[in-house]
C-alpha cells in the first residue's frame, strides 16, 4: 500500500484528518498535483529532497489537534469525507422520494448523529452480550458465546477466524484460524522490556479497569479483573508471531482439517462454535500459527470460568466502546489516541459517523461518490498509465542481468496475469438485507457488522470472486493482493492533488505513476514474489536467482536500517523492506514510462523546474506531511511503511536519474555511493 493505512477505532481515532472547514461540501476542492508554493527552495535538494519539496507544505499544514499525523493523503481523505458528509446529510434529511440506498445510508448517518439518543442509551447496548456471558455455566459454554461475539461484533476475542484464498489453491476460499485476542496494537507491547513498553502496559491495565468500571464493576473488582485480562493477553501475545515473521507466508501456511484444529484445542468445541454462528463446518482450515493455538489450549485448561467471563466482557466493551455514550468514547480515545499516538482532540462526530457509514455500507455510499467525482476519462487515463508501466516492467524483467531465463519466464507470466482494478467495482455490493433504522444506532451497527462478518464467512468453501473489492471507492489508498494478483486503485486516490487531469504528465507520472509502479512491484517484493501468477504460494525461483534477489533486497534493508525514526529508534527494515522495495521500484518504472510516453516531445521548464525536476517533485509531494512523536513510536513497531521523509529521500538517493536532474554531486546525502536496486 502506498499510504499509511492505520485504522483504529472508527468512532475513536483515525489517521485520516480534519481541516478548519468543518462543513459539508458538494464538490471536491481543487489542489494541483505539483504546488511550488509547498516547496522550500532554501533547502538544497541534493541534501534533503523531502524538505525541499515539502518544507512549506509542512509549515502551512500543522497537524490538526484530532490527528496523529497530517499529510497529503490525510488532507484529501478529509475533503472526501466532507463530500460524503454532504451526500449523507442530504440523504438523511430527505422527506420523500429516496431510493433504498439513500434510505439506508441516510438513516444510518441520522442514527449515528443522534448524540442525545446515544447518551441516553449509555451502556445498555452491552447488556445482551453481558447477559449471555453471565449465563455460562462452564468453560464448555465458551464456543457458543464466542461465536455470537465474533458474528455480532466482528470480534477477535481469543482468536481470529476468517476466510481467505487457499495458499495452495488461490481459486478457492478456505477458513483461516489466526492469532488474535489482544487489546494492544501489537504483540511486542506485551513482551518488550524497555521503560516505555512497561509504562504502556501499566497504562493499558488502568484503561481496562476504567472501562470495566464504566460497565458496572466496582473499582477494586475492576482492578483485579484488568490484571487477569492482562495475564491472559500476555500469554497469547508471547505465542504470537512477530510482524516480521508474519511477512513470510510460509510461516503462516499450515493447511489442515477442522479435525486437526479440534485436536490442537480439545477444550474448545469447534462444532458448537460453527453451529452457534450458523455456519457450515469447513473441510479445510489453515491454522496460521499452531503455537498460538497450543497456548490457547493451555489457557483453556488453566483458567477457570470466572477468568474467561472477565476476559470476554472486556472484549465486548472494547469492540463496542466507540458506539457507546461519551464516557466510553472518551476513555477509549484517551488511551488509544491521546496516550498511544499523542492526539489532542477527538474528531467531530460528523467525521466519525461518515467513516462508519463508509466502512459498513461503503459500496452503497461509494456509488454516489463515484458518480460525482470520477469521470470515464479519468479511468481511461489511469488505465493507460497502468498499461504503460506494466510494459516497462516487462522490459525490465527481460533485461535483468542477474535473473536467469527460467525465472524470467515465470515472472513475465505473473506480470501478464495481473488484473487492474481502477476506480470502482464492476458489480456493486447488495446491502438490501441490512435493516437500518433512523432511531436505532446500536442496532444498526450490530446488524451491519453481522452482515459483513457473515458475508466473509460464507465465502468458505466457494470459488474466489476475483472481481470483489476490499476497499471502498472513496478510500485514499491503493493496494496489491498477492493471492488475487491484482492492483486496486479506488476513485478516492485518483483525485487532485494525487492525480490531476489538468496537469501535465511529469507530476502525474511522478505521483500516481509511481504509485501504480509501487503496487505492481509488490507482486515481486520479498513477500509477493513467493506467490505465482495464479496467486498460489509456490517457489518459482531458481536457487541462484533467489539468492541474487536476497542480495539486492539486503542492500535496501541495510540502507533503511540506518535511518532514525526518533530518539534511538531505527527503522525495522525487515518489517518495511516490502514497502521500501516497492517505493524504489515503482518510481523507477514510472520514470521509464514517462520517458517513453513523452519521447520526442519538446518539453519545456515550468515554474523554474525542468520536466525531469517536475517528475521528481511530483513524486515527492504525495508524501508531504508530518507525524506526532508518539505516533511515530507506534508505527516503528506496527507499520510496514517507513516514515514519509525516507520514502522520498531513500528512493531518490538510489537514482542516478535524480542526481542528473538536480546536478547533485558524489558525496552529497541524496547520492548514495553504492546505490541499491532490485527491479
Amino acid at each position: 500500500m502506498r499510504s499509511l493505512p492505520v485504522i483504529l477505532i472508527i468512532l475513536g481515532v483515525s489517521m485520516s484528518a480534519q481541516t478548519s472547514q468543518d462543513h459539508p461540501i458538494q464538490k471536491l476542492p481543487y489542489s494541483p498535483s505539483l504546488d511550488t508554493s509547498s516547496m522550500d527552495k532554501t533547502v538544497d535538494p541534493c541534501v534533503d529532497f523531502f524538505h525541499y519539496s515539502c518544507g512549506n507544505w509542512i509549515k502551512k499544514n500543522p497537524i490538526p489537534p484530532d490527528q496523529a499525523a497530517w499529510d497529503v493523503y490525510s488532507k484529501l481523505t478529509t475533503d472526501n469525507e466532507r463530500l460524503l458528509w454532504g451526500i449523507l446529510q442530504q440523504a438523511a434529511e430527505a422527506n420523500s422520494g429516496r431510493t433504498q440506498v439513500e434510505q439506508q445510508i441516510g438513516d444510518y448517518f441520522h442514527a449515528c448523529m443522534d448524540e442525545e439518543a446515544v447518551e441516553r442509551a449509555g451502556a445498555a447496548p452491552l447488556k445482551p452480550e453481558f447477559d449471555e456471558i453471565a449465563a455460562m455455566k462452564s468453560v464448555r459454554d465458551l464456543p457458543a458465546v464466542v461465536a455470537h461475539e465474533h458474528m455480532r461484533l466482528g470480534g477477535r476475542a481469543m482468536f481470529a477466524l476468517g476466510s481467505d484464498p487457499d495458499f495452495a489453491n488461490s481459486s478457492m476460499v478456505i477458513a483461516f484460524a489466526a492469532a488474535g485476542g489482544l487489546g494492544l496494537p501489537d504483540r511486542d507491547y506485551y513482551v518488550k522490556t524497555d521503560a516505555k513498553s512497561v509504562e504502556t502496559r501499566q497504562k493499558y491495565v488502568a484503561h481496562v479497569a476504567k472501562m470495566l468500571t464504566l460497565a458496572g464493576d466496582a473499582p477494586d473488582v475492576a482492578d483485579r479483573n484488568a490484571r487477569t485480562i492482562m495475564d491472559i493477553e500476555t500469554a497469547l501475545a508471547k505465542a504470537t508471531l512477530t510482524r516480521v515473521e508474519r511477512r513470510d507466508p510460509w510461516k503462516l501456511f499450515h493447511r489442515g482439517t477442522l479435525a486437526q484444529l479440534q485436536a490442537a484445542t480439545p477444550s474448545f468445541d469447534w462444532g458448537v462454535f460453527f453451529r452457534a454462528a450458523r455456519l457450515g463446518e469447513p473441510e479445510v482450515v489453515n491454522i496460521t500459527e499452531p503455537a498460538f493455538y497450543a497456548e490457547l489450549q493451555r489457557q483453556l485448561r488453566a483458567r477457570d470460568l470466572a477468568d474467561w467471563k472477565t476476559y470476554l466482557r472486556w472484549h465486548v466493551i472494547d469492540a463496542q466502546a466507540a458506539y457507546l455514550s461519551s464516557a466510553f468514547v472518551n476513555e477509549n480515545f484517551d488511551f488509544y489516541a491521546k496516550y498511544l499516538r499523542g492526539v489532542d482532540e477527538l474528531p467531530p462526530r460528523w467525521k466519525r459517523c461518515v467513516r462508519l457509514v463508509d466502512r459498513e455500507l461503503g459500496e452503497a455510499l461509494g456509488k454516489v461518490y463515484v458518480d460525482r467525482t470520477f469521470s470515464p476519462e479519468a479511468k481511461e487515463r489511469t488505465l493507460k498509465m497502468t498499461r504503460e508501466i506494466e510494459e516497462e516492467m516487462g522490459g525490465e524483467i527481460r533485461n535483468l542481468p542477474w535473473m536467469g531465463p527460467e525465472t524470467k519466464a515465470q515472472a513475465l507470466k505473473k506480470l501478464h496475469a495481473v488484473v487492474n482494478k481502477i476506480g470502482y467495482p464492476d458489480r456493486w455490493r447488495d446491502y438490501s438485507s441490512v435493516v437500518v433504522k433512523p432511531d436505532d444506532f446500536a442496532g444498526n451497527v450490530a446488524r451491519s457488522t453481522e452482515f459483513e462478518t457473515r458475508r466473509e464467512m460464507n465465502k468458505i468453501g466457494k470459488p474466489v470472486d476475483r472481481m470483489e473489492w476490499d476497499m471502498t471507492p472513496p478510500t485514499v489508498n491503493a493496494d496489491y493482493d498477492p493471492q488475487k494478483n491484482d492492483i486496486n486503485f479506488p476513485a478516492g486516490v485518483l483525485q487532485p492533488p494525487l492525480f490531476d487531469m489538468k496537469m501535465d504528465d511529469a507530476p502525474n507520472y511522478g505521483d500516481t505513476g509511481a504509485t501504480i509502479g509501487h503496487e505492481l512491484t509488490h507482486g515481486f517484493d520479498d513477500e509477493g514474489r513467493q506467490f505465482d501468477a495464479k496467486g498460489d504460494l509456490k517457489d518459482w525461483w531458481t536457487k541462484k536467482d533467489a539468492a541474487e534477489f536476497e542480495k539486492r533486497i539486503n542492500c535496501i534493508r541495510a540502507q533503511y536500517a540506518n535511518y532514525v525514526v526518533m530518539d534511538d529508534i531505527h527503522i525495522n527494515s525487515r518489517l518495511t523492506s516490502g514497502e521500501d522495495v516497492a517505493d524504489l521500484g515503482g518510481t523507477l518504472l514510472a520514470w521509464l514510462a514517462w520517458k517513453s510516453e513523452t519521447k520526442g516531445q519538446n518539453l519545456q521548464p515550468v515554474d523554474d523546474l525542468t520536466p525531469d525536476q517536475r517528475f521528481f517533485v511530483g513524486m515527492a509531494q504525495w508524501a508531504c506531511g508530518d507525524e506526532r512523536p508518539e505516533s511515530k513510536r507506534v508505527h516503528a513497531i506496527t507499520d510496514p511503511h517507513s516514515p514519509l521523509e525516507y520514502r522520498v529521500n531513500g528512493v531518490v538517493s538510489n537514482m542516478p536519474e535524480f542526481a542528473h536532474a538536480f546536478a547533485c554531486k558524489a558525496g552529497q546525502p541524496m547520492v548514495r555511493a553504492e546505490a541499491c536496486r532490485v527491479w
